[in-house]
């Protein structure tokens, strides 16, 4: 790899978190990372392919507030391929962004494939759902593919059990998680020792598995807390368990978890999902609902959710919302919008897409000044009220 590659990783760079203020168990917190600070709490913007769907530009997420991006280990390897972007200078160069990205590891495509997949207690055997040639992926080659990719953050490889699982299946799960991370520890150490890699800082969080079954996860928790991880994630969550179990665990798990380390609450979720999990701990979500939901029409409003392509805007020419400051709203009309989506135009997803970034972006920034201001109850309140509306 030319030298002209590599970061600049010379300089004593700061990889640690910073407890600003907190409220109760809620954290206000800054995160040093090799590719700047990230303010806690905070939700990454999800672009698995290293690209938001929606026709949306690292300008634009600049734009739109974005901190974090998050992309994809098992899809990059696909497609164009982790050695291609480690030829083009990584995954900041190859994506033209300078601020921190996340990389998953691949162990979600554990969960979501499951008819494509054969877990053994070397790695997992897939088969490509795009072309279904073999695939091996274990702790090591997971370290590697991030490594290649040159992430600020690489989340360790991990198997997240399908819900629900039997107490027998989900501890032999954590267990071989466990022994994963372990040699993901080793990997991700030798890796960053190598001439080649171009970043040979890159952070990593281990993920927090079990279930719904409280025991097993504060016994995970007290296990890999021991590894002075960057950061921990909870995982396995989101997963088809009702709003009110994933509190619960939130609840059991967080306080046995490093309070001075990030947490982050992997593919979570919606705004009140979000609020309640801060209310317990949590610094770090992703999420592919706001862009996902925002190409179908959906978006968030301060004043609940509203389907664009209902009869009723046809004539409607105000913003989408009228407390936002996004691209969308700054300019165009909730009539616009609608016509735009009803003539299969691009411009509708990526306006709504933009405006859901915003939007998310946005109300984290409100929920970190409001945890400054010790009012973070308050605001958790108004919000909730009105994310019960829709239109």
């Amino acid at each position: 790899m030319p030298n002209a590659h590599k970061q600049n990783n010379n300089r004593m760079v700061k990889t640690m978190y910073k407890l600003l203020k907190t409220q109760g168990r809620a954290k206000r917190g800054e995160f040093h990372t090799p590719h700047g600070v990230i303010q806690t709490p905070v939700f990454m913007n999800v672009g698995t392919l290293a690209a938001i769907k929606g026709a949306v530009s690292t300008m634009d997420l600049k734009e739109i507030k974005c901190q974090v991006e998050l992309s994809n280990t098992y899809h990059l390897h696909l497609r164009p391929g982790d050695q291609v972007i480690k030829k083009l200078g990584g995954l900041h160069k190859f994506m033209v962004w300078d601020r921190p990205i996340l990389t998953d590891s691949g162990g979600f495509q554990v969960f979501s494939l499951t008819a494509l997949r054969k877990i053994k207690e070397e790695g997992v055997y897939f088969s490509s759902h795009i072309d279904g040639h073999k695939i091996f992926m274990g702790p090591e080659e997971s370290m590697q593919i991030q490594s290649n990719l040159a992430a600020t953050i690489a989340m360790a490889f991990d198997e997240c059990p399908p819900y629900p699982a039997t107490r027998e299946y989900m501890n032999d799960s954590v267990d071989r998680t466990t022994r994963w991370l372990h040699r993901c520890i080793t990997e991700m150490k030798r890796l960053n020792a190598l001439e080649d890699t171009i970043n040979n800082k890159q952070m990593l969080f281990g993920i927090n598995q079990g279930g719904t079954y409280e025991d097993i996860r504060i016994e995970h928790a007290k296990v890999i807390s021991q590894m002075d991880l960057d950061g921990y994630a909870i995982g396995g969550l989101a997963v088809g368990e009702t709003h009110g179990e994933m509190y619960r665990i939130l609840e059991a798990v967080v306080p046995y978890l490093p309070q001075n380390k990030p947490t982050y609450l992997m593919g979570v979720g919606t705004p009140s999902n979000i609020l309640e999990a801060v209310d317990r701990g949590v610094d770090f979500f992703d999420c592919v609902l706001p862009a996902r939901n925002g190409r179908h029409g959906h978006v968030y409003t301060s004043r609940g959710k509203l389907n664009i392509m209902n009869a009723k805007f046809a004539l409607d020419d105000a913003p989408l919302d009228p407390e936002c400051g996004c691209p969308a709203c700054s300019v165009y009309s909730r009539a616009y919008i609608r016509h735009l989506f009803k003539a299969k135009e691009m411009l509708a997803m990526r306006l709504c897409v933009l405006h859901n970034l915003h939007f998310f972006n946005t109300m984290m920034e409100e929920i970190r000044t409001a945890i400054e201001e010790q009012r973070f109850d308050q605001y958790k309140k108004q919000r909730l009220e009105a994310f019960q509306q829709s239109n």
